[in-house]
This record gives structure tokens, C-alpha cells and sequence, in this order.
């Protein structure tokens, strides 16, 4: 392999287009090829970034032409796509989440054996310059043991009902990148326990809005804050309370500018709209590990391992949800 990644982008939607444009930037890597089940929006994706396109999905994750692969297919696809591309060789950046039940992960990690190395699971907001310093300055110890998280995730408006319908719903879709964060922040957790809300009619699931608190084996306690539908933009905020401080990601706006007159003061715009704005660094940011370490051979991170822990989180939640109970999880030692 030389020192230029030559990836192929499986999956030409919504998310699959954001991964083929990141690599189209990249200084060390080639978008080559887009792959989708569906002709048509393959040979739009691939056309407007210069890479060649295929409705052969096999034949893309095998392909003698590439190194490394986006998984950014349909979650039941995104085992069955790993496994293929590992088996001949490549390097994988999986979307999440790894699949819709943890056993589907298990046996995903007891086939990829020592391989599953080669696999990094897509949660990109650990790659977001202010989560990065959060996280750096909490390791370091700048605000003493943590002791209180608070992430508030909204999103501007649900998605569209047949995304919905395979989701997987809001703890396994849209909580789950809060769950990691959680775990990113508190390490691992002991229990669980989610209050879930169905408060919009027109959206096509059990819930679209929901709470879940997480307590920490190591005492801390982290509250996650989820709604499908916030009408002042794309709400991302993150608190860390520790016994010497605290650190604060705040919302990021298109300009800093702030108003005062006689209306109001610090009267700003709205949010940004949503997570490709919000997050574009982040996203370029984790290319960046996942080409470093594809082509140095190192371990992919987050990995695999995190993918499971973090379903295992969200299958915990829906399980508290529907029960009212606190669930509380096996050790992991």
C-alpha cells in the first residue's frame, strides 16, 4: 500500500455523500469508486466528485482498486459489507450503528478475529475539535474526577418515516452517538435507566424525544437530553462537571455576531442547520485517523468493540423505556 488510501464509498445516500466528499479533500486519500445497490444515484455521487461508480456492491468491497472502504450502507447491510471488505484485505469505516442487536456485533467480532483492528466505527463526534480538547483536558485533569455529564443532542427535524422504519428507533439511531460520548467522558457504565416521549404525531415512531441517565462504575452520573425536532436549529451541547471545574462545548453559530437594543440583548442567529455544518471538522478529523492508521497498520479507534458497547447502552435504554425499570449491566471485567 503506498501512502495514498484509495477508498470506495459503499452507499450513495445522505450520509454516504458527506464520507465521499470528506475523502474527495483529503490530502492522503483517493475517493476511486462509489458503490449503491442503486444505479442511478451511485453514477450521481461518483460523477460530481470525479470517482467511477457501480451498482455491484461485491464487487466494489473486493476490488483489487481499493484499499479501504465507507461502509454507509443500510444498517443490515453494514456487518455483511464489513466482513466482506475485511476478508479481502481492506480497511473499514463503519457507520453506525454496527448493526441493530448486539448479537449480530458478536458474531460480526468472533468472525473478524484479529482482523477487527482493521475496523473503525463511525462516531465522529469524538473527532470534533472542542470534543477533542473536552476530552483531552478531563484525561489531563484539569477539572479534577468527573462527577456530572449533561449531553443535549436535538435535531432540527425528524427524518424522513422510511428512514424511520429501519432505524432501529431513537436509542440505536440518534442516541446512540451520545451513549459513546457518554462513555468517552465517564468510562464504563453500570446502569441505565430512559423516560421515552412521543410528542410530535406526525413522526412515525415509538419516540422522538427521550432522557436517559447513565451511571458510571466510577460514581459518575452522565444525562442524555434528545429531541427529533428543535425548532432554533441543530442543539449540541456538552457539559463536564468535575470536583475541581467544569468544561463546556457550546452550540456553534454561522456568525458570532450578537445584537443589544432595546428589544433584547445577545440576540444572535440560529443554531447551525444540522450535523453536516455542525460537524465537517469532526468528519474531516476522523478521515484523518482512519487513514494514518489504515496505511501505518495501526488499531482502528473507536472500534468495533466501542460500536458494541454503545448498542448494548441503547438496547438498554429501550429496554428501560418500556419497563419504567433501571436496567443494570454485567461488569465488563
Amino acid at each position: 500500500m503506498t501512502d495514498r488510501l484509495r477508498i470506495a464509498v459503499i452507499g450513495a445516500g445522505r450520509i454516504g455523500a458527506v464520507h465521499a466528499r470528506t475523502i474527495r479533500h483529503h490530502l492522503r486519500a483517493d475517493l476511486v469508486l462509489v458503490a449503491d445497490a442503486h444505479a442511478g444515484a451511485a453514477a450521481r455521487l461518483a460523477e460530481d466528485l470525479g470517482a467511477e461508480s457501480t451498482d455491484d456492491v461485491d464487487a466494489a468491497l473486493t476490488s483489487d482498486a481499493v484499499d479501504a472502504v465507507v461502509v454507509a450502507s443500510p444498517t443490515p447491510l453494514h456487518v455483511p459489507h464489513t466482513l466482506t471488505a475485511v476478508g479481502a484485505g481492506k480497511s473499514v469505516l463503519m457507520e453506525k450503528p454496527v448493526a441493530l442487536e448486539v448479537e449480530q456485533v458478536d458474531a460480526c467480532i468472533a468472525e473478524l478475529g484479529d482482523r477487527a483492528g482493521r475496523v473503525m466505527v463511525g462516531f465522529n463526534r469524538r473527532f470534533d475539535p472542542s470534543v477533542s480538547e473536552v476530552h483531552a483536558r478531563v484525561r489531563a485533569g484539569d477539572i479534577g474526577t468527573v462527577e456530572q455529564v449533561t449531553i443535549v443532542s436535538r435535531d432540527p427535524a425528524p427524518p424522513p418515516s422510511e428512514y424511520l422504519k429501519v432505524s432501529g428507533g431513537i436509542f440505536k439511531d440518534m442516541t446512540i452517538h451520545d451513549l459513546d460520548m457518554a462513555r468517552h467522558l465517564i468510562g464504563d457504565v453500570r446502569s441505565v435507566h430512559a423516560v421515552g416521549q412521543h410528542l410530535d404525531p406526525e413522526v412515525d415512531d415509538l419516540y422522538d424525544a427521550a432522557t436517559v441517565t447513565l451511571t458510571g462504575r466510577s460514581g459518575a452520573v452522565a444525562v442524555i437530553v434528545n429531541s427529533r425536532h428543535s425548532v432554533a436549529g441543530y442543539d449540541q451541547r456538552i457539559e463536564v462537571f468535575g470536583s475541581a471545574g467544569a468544561l463546556e462545548v457550546t452550540n456553534q453559530r454561522s456568525s458570532s455576531v450578537r445584537l443589544h437594543n432595546a428589544d433584547g440583548t445577545e440576540q444572535s442567529g440560529p443554531f447551525l442547520p444540522f450535523f453536516l455544518e455542525r460537524y465537517q471538522r469532526a468528519y474531516a478529523a476522523e478521515l484523518d485517523t482512519f487513514v494514518e492508521a489504515a496505511v501505518t497498520g495501526a488499531a482502528q479507534s473507536p472500534s468495533i468493540a466501542d460500536g458494541r458497547a454503545a448498542l448494548a447502552l441503547a438496547e438498554a435504554a429501550g429496554s428501560s423505556a418500556r419497563t419504567g425499570t433501571t436496567i443494570t449491566l454485567e461488569d465488563p471485567s
